[in-house]
């Protein structure tokens, strides 16, 4: 069994992923530093040098260590001919495949600084080659962001994307992307310091960039498996696969090139069926059969894989190995899951007692670098089952400040739950003492030996994880025990927004609603947004923004006519230039901005 909070290590180590990550080296970015106009660092690749340079520190689990350091690798590399990607600038990977008039960028990174900077050592190497395309493969931050750094809006590039990229761009970075922008600081580790005794990657790559994110629209959809189009030249043959790393995602295969880009759909890592910076739980299942699927229709004419994260494999056998262990870790997590969810037993109990079969054990690609299979258990129980366990205990339970204040009542006051902290983790229990930390914590958040009692169990966690985001949040939150909160690196939703539709943006307008505080308001709003030729009526009531585009109704309390960056301002400012035209009682735009709440980017989490 695959014990969580102190994995085993006991795997034997052929060096062949660290000759793939060596393959194809080109050239690598030196110094490894990039920085956006104002002269602030957005990425340094050489802070993770120390991974290349020695041993395995004591306070980095050798597994991770690894993994680490595989990922360390910065540069340039060829994949097969007519395919290049730059790896170690960012999370993710950026791809260059060339075509007959330039090049067609597959999932520009998170931020433009680090994805001009990638294009740039591309061209350096490859010629001064124009973008003729951009894909992205999916709708995760990291693999569009930086698209403003290798094309400008309104060029004309063809950006291709699958079915419903925008719906969830935008549900999941804008609409949550506070709260989840939040929780990912402490999944990458975003506020310790780079080193043996901080940060070390996130399983992914070694962290994400901190520069500018921008998105530009689909301009064509990928909408069924076997879609084929022609890009500057070269042929790619889309396979959709909706509901797996990301609700809507796509692999694509290059058959001249005998290539097969598997998105984030297998990397060598075992993925998250739910993040913990949170998110939509993913599909086992489905990630299953459509890695399958990808087996069944490209491998026979495929010489190598590769992907949006990681480095490539190459040769039939061990691309059937590859994608078949991987195909097989989901479908065993999820149909076993739900066998032993059948005899009676939750989501936590599951996470401690699956067994994980000795081949997949064995199988580095797999291990728990990224989503573990103590969380991913428990996403698949969440998925068929939710948050509720079945135990009417559990049905009403006290929310954390007033829980830990009866705990530390019941323990016989702060003094004796130190006392019992300290016994359990002298004991090695660390999961239990950093429970009862906690509950000290919130209930007396001024008592600063229980905040360090608190933050030395979670850094001993840490260090003892394999897992790297589950070594970030201990380790991040040992910080955030000690230190101030830092600002959050990366305002999402403010970034993206000149790419919502007028819809999504009254859906963003609408969650900022405070409802208690709205209760006794009753308003309604014409808006004619002149440069995309609609309108829209809004209605304050009960509380809630009610949203009607194309209204049968017009009539309202005030009508505005103005632009949709002009709306996209209100939304941003909370007020509109003189020059919006405005008809009938002003009042109600104030009144509907009074009811607003502002997003908190740095809200407490290991404190109340």
């Amino acid at each position: 069994m695959r014990k969580n909070d102190q994995p085993s290590h006991d795997i034997a180590d052929d060096g062949l992923d660290a000759q793939d990550a060596d393959r194809g080296f080109i050239a690598a970015l030196r110094p490894g530093v990039v920085k956006d106009a104002s002269g602030r660092v957005v990425w340094d690749s050489d802070a993770y040098a120390f991974l290349l340079e020695g041993d395995p520190a004591p306070t980095v689990h050798p597994a991770l260590w690894r993994q680490a350091a595989l990922c360390a690798r910065q540069g340039l590399y060829e994949v097969t001919e007519g395919v290049h990607q730059v790896r170690g600038l960012d999370l993710s990977n950026i791809t260059f495949v060339e075509g007959q008039q330039g090049v067609v960028v597959v999932d520009p990174l998170i931020s433009a600084e680090v994805a001009a900077a990638a294009l740039a050592l591309y061209r350096s190497e490859r010629g001064p080659r124009p973008v003729t395309a951009v894909v992205y493969t999916h709708p995760h931050f990291d693999h569009f962001g930086g698209v403003m750094g290798i094309i400008e809006p309104d060029d004309g590039t063809p950006v291709i994307a699958p079915e419903h990229f925008m719906e969830h761009a935008v549900s999941e970075n804008v609409y949550a992307g506070t709260a989840m922008v939040r929780r990912g600081m402490y999944f990458g580790g975003y506020g310790i310091p780079v080193g043996p005794e901080g940060q070390v990657n996130t399983g992914l790559g070694m962290a994400g960039s901190a520069g500018s994110v921008g998105l530009i629209p689909p301009t064509l959809e990928i909408t069924a498996t076997g879609q084929e189009e022609v890009l500057d030249g070269v042929r790619f043959v889309f396979q959709m696969t909706p509901g797996t790393e990301a609700p809507a995602e796509m692999n694509f295969f290059l058959p001249e090139r005998r290539a097969l880009c598997m998105a984030e759909n297998t990397c060598h890592t075992l993925h998250n069926l739910l993040t913990l910076r949170g998110a939509q739980v993913r599909d086992a299942r489905a990630w299953s059969r459509y890695i399958n699927e990808a087996i069944e229709l490209y491998t026979d004419e495929a010489d190598v894989v590769f992907a949006s994260h990681h480095w490539p494999v190459w040769g039939r056998e061990r691309i059937l190995r590859f994608l078949s262990q991987q195909r097989d870790m989901y479908g065993y997590l999820h149909d076993q899951t739900l066998r032993m969810m059948n005899t009676g037993l939750t989501g936590s109990e599951i996470a401690e007692e699956i067994e994980i079969p000795p081949a997949l054990e064995a199988a580095w690609h797999v291990r728990g670098y990224y989503g573990s299979v103590s969380h991913n258990v428990k996403a698949i129980y969440q998925r068929y089952m939710g948050w509720f366990d079945g135990n009417p205990a559990h049905l009403w339970q006290h929310p954390p400040q007033a829980q830990g204040q009866r705990y530390v009542r019941a323990l016989g006051g702060a003094g004796r739950a130190l006392e019992q902290i300290r016994l359990f983790a002298d004991e090695g229990d660390l999961r239990f003492a950093a429970e009862l930390a906690s509950h000290l914590v919130f209930a007396d958040p001024e008592n600063q030996d229980a905040k360090e009692a608190l933050a030395g169990v979670l850094t001993r966690l840490g260090h003892g994880a394999e897992n790297a985001t589950w070594r970030n949040f201990y380790l991040q939150g040992a910080h955030e025990l000690r230190n101030p909160i830092a600002e959050t690196a990366i305002a999402l939703a403010a970034s993206m927004a000149s790419a919502l539709s007028v819809t999504q943006a009254f859906d963003s307008l609408a969650i900022r609603v405070n409802g208690p505080r709205a209760w006794a308001e009753e308003l309604s709003i014409l808006w004619r947004i002149t440069d995309v030729a609609e309108t829209h009526r809004t209605v304050l009531s009960n509380g809630v923004l009610i949203h009607y585009e194309d209204p049968k109704d017009t009539t309202a309390d005030l009508s505005l006519t103005l632009t949709k960056a002009q709306l996209l301002g209100l939304l941003a400012t909370g007020s509109l230039p003189d020059a919006v035209e405005r008809d009938g009682d002003a009042g109600a735009l104030v009144r509907l901005m009074s009811v607003l709440d502002a997003p908190d980017a740095s809200f407490p989490i290991v404190t109340p």
